[in-house]
């Protein structure tokens, strides 16, 4: 029987991928097929989901349906519908489809600003200022992120200087994020250099310091969000089989697997409010939706340990 989750959660965990996952395929999964996928999300007791990005279709196709997408998703009472925004002109649009949570990404690698929204870090910040300012126009409930990319290191630039990132990250916040997180884009990080930037970041801009977006290139997914909740991070990104990456940073494979980082915490004892059960289940919506896509997992494949039971 499965276990009742809903209660309490000691952590966030953000579910990315209908937007970072599906990005990074080359399929695109029917509109029908991505609201089966939320809403089997949703009852395994998700609670934010970032379910699209506001860009065009001609440069991502798979995100053509963003604001269709988001308007179905907000009909789920307790959820959090995020959509990812490169510019104001995104901000605007998933502001008006109903996104309660916007989030922006800016690259601590002049590079990979350049290569991913054709603007330095500098001009991101600057698009965050204008969008904080939009946000509160329009939505003022709306809550909005900057994630720091590249904040571990980088396929085009290299070395990503640590001074650089938390500099970074402590702009966006004064220019009106209301949260400022770290993203290893392309899979670097290990857990020392997490946990020495996560106690830099929240030094720097207290209740402000973001989730740990990590991605399993090297292995090291999982290590890398116990070394962030060590020092203090509650939320984290993860992805439904591990799908995703970033387009414009060559190698930058694999999300870190939702079904992995829930069973991790769950099984120290830390509570996620996800049923664990439901979440593997909602693979079948997902391999639906995007036949002959492979998924990854330990814990989908190996399965529960014997007399394992979920709190």
């Amino acid at each position: 029987m499965a276990a009742d989750t809903s209660t309490h959660a000691d952590i966030l965990i953000s579910e990315v991928g209908p937007r970072d996952g599906l990005q990074s395929v080359k399929a695109i999964m029917p509109t029908p097929d991505k609201f089966r996928w939320i809403d089997a999300l949703v009852a395994a007791g998700v609670r934010e989901i970032e379910v699209a990005s506001f860009v065009p279709a001609r440069l991502l196709p798979q995100m053509a349906d963003a604001a269709e997408v988001v308007r179905y998703a907000i009909r789920h009472p307790g959820v959090t519908v995020m959509a990812l925004v490169p510019n104001l002109r995104g901000a605007e649009a998933a502001l008006r489809a109903g996104a309660q949570k916007l989030t922006l990404p800016v690259s601590a690698s002049r590079e990979h600003s350049l290569a991913n929204v054709r603007k330095t870090s500098e001009d991101m910040v600057e698009e965050v200022r204008a969008i904080a300012k939009l946000r509160d126009e329009l939505a003022p409930g709306v809550r909005l992120e900057a994630g720091i990319s590249t904040a571990f290191g980088c396929t085009l630039q290299g070395v990503v200087p640590e001074d650089d990132v938390i500099r970074l990250a402590a702009m966006c916040v004064a220019a009106g994020a209301d949260e400022s997180g770290l993203s290893d884009t392309v899979g670097y990080a290990n857990p020392a250099q997490v946990r020495r930037l996560f106690r830099r970041l929240r030094a720097e801009v207290g209740q402000h310091a973001g989730a740990a977006h990590m991605h399993n290139t090297r292995g090291l997914g999982l290590a890398n969000c116990l070394a962030a909740w060590e020092e203090g991070v509650r939320t984290f990104d993860s992805s439904l089989g591990g799908l995703g990456g970033c387009p414009y940073a060559p190698g930058a494979s694999g999300n870190v697997v939702t079904e992995d980082l829930v069973f991790m915490f769950e099984a120290m004892g830390v509570r996620t409010g996800i049923d664990l059960e439901k979440i593997m289940a909602a693979r079948v919506p997902l391999s639906a939706g995007l036949p002959g896509e492979p998924l990854y997992g330990m814990t989908p494949d190996a399965g529960l340990p014997k007399g394992y039971t979920q709190r």
